[in-house]
């Protein structure tokens, strides 16, 4: 069974790109939903505070984007139509920090390489890596997205979380901690009825597009593909913004969790003193 959808695949990845046209091209749309767990349980403060708090961070990290693509090419971004919680001008973020969350994520498949544009603190980092390629494993289990048959597919990642426990608990002896590190299991599934190896964010990799993927905390749910638009749009990589490689950027990254937490730490104290001197 599992040999004769692969075979399917196979067939139809080749019957019909053999049909478009090298101009071919697409818009997705996603919903994006990211669980983030803080404890706020020695925090000094009212309960209805800290609901609050907790709602912005879930609303924060809920978010819709669209992925423009051709069969090489993609470019992921946040379609952002209101100012997001948490985010306003001189604020922090209360979203999550990660590689290639943080915004415009384009892909090459052909070259096997992305760029992905990240705003760290008020500082833009253009992050410009090879592609991380999963070991797809391919099942026979199948569903409909829409009106697409989608296929099963899972792999196995390790991946570094950002601790927020160890930034809002006053408690917390984390230094060094601010990051975990875990393997992960990634459920996707994909459509060779649109035959692209592309996907939502750095997924790709599989013979047709990705229409859903989830992993341990985040969900990402196509819910509406445009085909050819007739409003088409240039797919290029970010240009503006200091160049690094993703092993410099989590370097400066987790020095900038750091001095988060440590300025979290220096204004407790000063909040304990009272302001005495």
């Amino acid at each position: 069974m599992k040999k004769n959808i692969l075979l399917l695949a196979c067939i139809l990845l080749i019957m019909t790109s053999g049909l478009w046209a090298q101009d071919f091209q697409g818009k997705a749309y996603y919903h994006s939903k990211t669980q983030v767990k803080v404890d706020l349980s020695a925090r000094n403060m009212p309960e209805d505070r800290k609901k609050m708090i907790m709602e912005r961070i879930k609303k924060a990290n809920e978010k819709n984007f669209i992925l423009n693509f051709n069969q090489i090419e993609s470019i992921y971004k946040e379609d952002i139509k209101l100012e997001q919680p948490g985010t306003g001008k001189g604020g922090m973020r209360l979203g999550m920090m990660g590689s290639g969350s943080g915004g415009d994520y384009y892909k090459n498949v052909k070259e096997a390489s992305y760029t992905s544009k990240n705003d760290l603190f008020g500082k833009i980092f253009l992050v410009q890596d090879s592609l991380p390629k999963l070991n797809w494993k391919m099942g026979s289990e199948s569903k409909k997205i829409g009106k697409y048959t989608a296929f099963k597919a899972t792999a196995t990642k390790t991946v570094k979380r950002p601790n927020m426990s160890a930034i809002f608990n006053r408690n917390a002896k984390s230094k060094g901690q601010e990051y975990i590190e875990k393997e992960i299991e990634i459920t996707a599934w994909y459509s060779p009825e649109i035959p692209v190896n592309q996907g939502p964010g750095e997924y790709w990799g599989l013979p047709g597009l990705i229409l859903e993927v989830s992993d341990d905390i985040t969900s990402i749910l196509c819910s509406e593909i445009s085909m050819n638009p007739k409003d088409k749009i240039e797919i290029k990589a970010p240009s503006k913004g200091k160049v690094v490689n993703q092993a410099k950027y989590d370097a400066i990254s987790k020095a900038k969790m750091e001095e988060m937490r440590d300025n979290f730490k220096n204004m407790r104290r000063g909040r304990g003193h009272g302001g005495r001197r």
